[in-house]
């Protein structure tokens, strides 16, 4: 396993084809200041930029949280300039989660509260342990969701239902969470199962994965009609590739893909 740091706070471990992404500030239970954001931004430009990874999975360092969500003591501190100026810098680290092109999983340890939560909506799947507490408490301190979750929220468990989460500022545990579709899966040990899933995933066509993600991802929202011009555009990126003509014949050779990646 090799591991890559970008900044004092985000690493990259890589486990073959899947790539670990870090949260790693363990002593302020990963709360996201201005320096760890623009380190999650660049972590994630450059595993967007990486064809050989296949799937990533985020985790984090503490014993505590997965993530608290925003840097509320930085916070504190800035004039309304300053806010204005950070600003750009925090929506950079959601974006860049959301919009890395291969499959992403959260492994949810503890808390996941406002941001942090946020983090894990970015990706597609959610595995979580007994010990998470997880909520968009953002009104209860006078600001809203800020990093995707009034956005993305109601895509995952419907529009009422995110409502009340958010306006209550309700904080769920493990169990009630995965009843209410807040994650997708609770595991003994969110970081074991969430590197076991990826790697299965990650055994599958790197060129298939990223096209059923642009098509899960693009088509959501739409109508029928438009989303299967969606689902469309995908299937023709893939269907010419290297990696379908290597997947038919080895299903007719009766072995293993060696996937191209191309």
């Amino acid at each position: 396993m090799s591991e890559e740091r970008f900044g004092e706070f985000v690493a990259v471990r890589r486990h073959e084809y899947v790539a670990e992404l870090v949260l790693d500030r363990p002593k302020a239970m990963n709360a996201v200041s201005s320096e760890m954001a623009r380190s999650i931004g660049a972590a994630c430009d450059a595993l967007a930029a990486d064809p050989s990874v296949r799937v990533t999975v985020l985790t984090s360092s503490s014993e505590k949280a997965f993530c608290v969500g925003a840097d509320l003591k930085e916070r504190n501190s800035f004039t309304d300039a300053e806010l204005v100026r950070q600003r750009p810098v925090a929506r950079a680290a959601y974006t860049g989660v959301l919009e890395l092109p291969m499959p992403a999983i959260a492994a949810v340890h503890g808390f996941a509260l406002g941001g942090g939560y946020e983090l894990a909506l970015a990706c597609d799947l959610i595995v979580a342990d007994g010990t998470a507490v997880i909520g968009l408490p953002e009104v209860s301190v006078g600001v809203i969701p800020g990093g995707g979750g009034t956005q993305l929220l109601p895509r995952r468990v419907g529009a009422a239902r995110a409502a009340r989460l958010i306006y209550t500022a309700e904080r769920l545990k493990a169990d009630e969470a995965e009843r209410q579709g807040l994650v997708d899966l609770i595991a003994e040990d969110a970081r074991t199962e969430a590197l076991e899933l990826a790697a299965r995933i990650a055994a599958n066509s790197p060129v298939g994965l990223r096209a059923a993600k642009r098509a899960l991802r693009l088509g959501q929202g739409l109508d029928l009609r438009a989303g299967l011009e969606v689902e469309d555009a995908a299937w023709r990126s893939v269907a010419f590739s290297g990696d379908r003509a290597e997947g038919v014949a080895a299903f007719n050779e009766k072995r293993t893909p060696r996937w191209p990646g191309e």
